[in-house]
């Protein structure tokens, strides 16, 4: 063979080409997953009929009368002293008929998100009362700036798809108050999709008068919704919530999606051995299912089937261990099962600090919940200290694992241009390195995924950049969006629209 001398360009060249954006993002959210299957076929058929039969056999308590109206009209029975129990036929009616993919809107069309089939994405959630303060280090109450700030800084993060408020303002005392002031945070500071919640059902109707501003005008919110509801209508276990079912109703009326959320406690309102916590939390989230079914039969919900763990040692929520991921991955995969767009959470790690502990914890539940196909993951970014708390510095240093998690649900391709015969070729018979070629260059470009906060120098080049660890290079980095990143995602119009309408704190 005649040996093929490739030209390798000069290092001015290489480094500006280090520079540029990839030509192909290695790594963009909407991976596919489904391939970690922690159970096995009969085994998630065995976790399925228990939970018809719990639903069948139990059925539901504590159902508001407007309710129980349209269930018992939709198929379901009276039985146990007030209880309404959920035929087999009606349960597998509501599966069919559901929702199986939605877009989630942005207020920029180019950040929807499609939801359901194997597509993944991270996105937040929760409601920590405390923030990790930057300067000091420690912990205090959430406010209401706060939130401005997690929502500009999670603007420019790359594998947020949506965002929930993560923080409750706690400085705002009247809940209408808390819950308009939540909703402007989300509109001033991104265009991404955005999630909240509702205190009670009377707070939606006029939050939609906001929306609508938004949006253009009145019922411009509905013809394209930006905005989903946190919701949890199903209190463990299996009885429902009066006032959650009573936002759920004015959700639909005003066409906004929503997010049913089942959040059991393994060993404290569901059982604490792992197959009979799937099978209680399954039968639950089918309960929110049935109701949406009933009420309006194909309205887009996301299955949010969240299993949540305790110490069962001190009665501790615990959300960073081994059986959390299991647990949320065992979720993803029994909803996908279903053919439901599924909800789970993960990357809630218990450590305070953004130490060793939050990077273990966070790393393997948002892992293995992506690696199972959750179609959308919450509390992914940003969360500390059991969901109590939140933290800046954690919100950026979660963006770049997650981009290691799309990269590695990627995997491999396999042609004959990446097995790369000739490249080894000319290798073996030149000059014995791979270093220049052309096919590494292409390589570089197409198939890894570079770190910024990561550190890859050697030790003597990391002491004379100052030692820095993560927390204090992701600290400067969140810092940096805090003072450039000023959006005005509403019109000086919409604004003063907003704040005739409302008390804008």
């Amino acid at each position: 063979m005649a040996k093929g001398r490739v030209k390798r360009g000069g290092r001015k060249e290489r480094l500006a080409m280090r520079a540029a954006k990839p030509l192909v993002d290695p790594c963009p959210p909407g991976q596919t997953g489904g391939q970690y299957k922690p159970l096995q076929e009969g085994e998630l058929r065995q976790i399925y009929e228990t939970a018809l039969e719990l639903l069948e056999r139990l059925g539901l308590g504590e159902i508001p009368d407007r309710l129980k109206g349209d269930l018992l009209a939709a198929g379901a029975t009276e039985c146990l002293e007030s209880r309404l129990s959920f035929p087999k036929e009606l349960v597998e009616e509501a599966i069919s008929q559901a929702a199986k993919t939605f877009t989630f809107h942005g207020r920029d069309e180019t950040r929807s998100i499609v939801v359901g089939g194997n597509r993944v994405y991270f996105g937040t959630g929760g409601a920590a009362v405390q923030t990790l303060d930057m300067q000091s280090g420690v912990y205090r109450p959430s406010t209401l700036e706060d939130l401005h700030d997690f929502t500009r800084v999670q603007d420019v993060l790359q594998n947020v798809s949506w965002f929930t408020r993560c923080c409750v303002a706690t400085d705002v005392a009247d809940n209408y108050d808390l819950d308009v002031n939540t909703v402007y945070a989300l509109l001033k500071n991104t265009t991404k999709p955005v999630a909240t919640s509702f205190t009670i059902p009377e707070h939606v109707a006029p939050i939609v008068e906001m929306l609508d501003i938004a949006a253009g005008g009145p019922g411009k919110f509905a013809e394209r919704p930006f905005l989903k509801a946190h919701i949890s209508p199903v209190i463990s276990p299996l009885r429902y919530g009066e006032d959650a079912v009573g936002v759920v109703y004015e959700c639909i009326r005003h066409n906004i999606p929503m997010s049913c959320i089942t959040a059991a406690q393994a060993g404290a309102t569901a059982p604490a051995t792992l197959a009979g916590f799937l099978a209680q939390s399954l039968a639950e989230t089918l309960a929110s299912l049935v109701m949406v079914h009933a009420i309006q039969p194909g309205f887009p919900m996301i299955f949010s089937n969240w299993p949540l763990v305790i110490d069962l040692r001190t009665g501790a929520f615990s959300g960073g261990g081994g059986e959390t991921a299991v647990l949320n991955a065992a979720s993803a995969q029994l909803t996908n099962w279903l053919g439901l767009p599924s909800g789970v959470a993960s990357s809630m790690t218990d450590a305070k600090a953004i130490d060793a502990q939050a990077g273990v914890e966070k790393g393997i539940t948002s892992l293995a919940a992506a690696l199972a196909g959750g179609n959308l993951i919450y509390e992914s970014s940003g969360m500390t200290a059991s969901l109590l708390g939140a933290s800046f510095e954690a919100f950026v240093l979660d963006d770049e694992m997650h981009s290691l998690t799309y990269r590695a649900l990627r995997g491999i391709e396999v042609s004959p241009e990446t097995l790369a015969f000739e490249a080894i070729r000319d290798a073996v018979l030149g000059e014995g390195h791979f270093l220049g070629g052309q096919n590494t260059y292409q390589a570089m470009e197409r198939d890894y995924f570079y770190p910024s906060l990561a550190d890859r120098d050697e030790p003597r080049t990391w002491a004379r950049n100052g030692a820095q660890d993560a927390w204090n290079r992701a600290r400067q980095r969140a810092a940096d969006i805090l003072k450039d990143h000023h959006p005005t995602y509403l019109t000086p119009k919409q604004d003063e629209q907003i704040r005739a309408r409302f008390k804008i704190l």
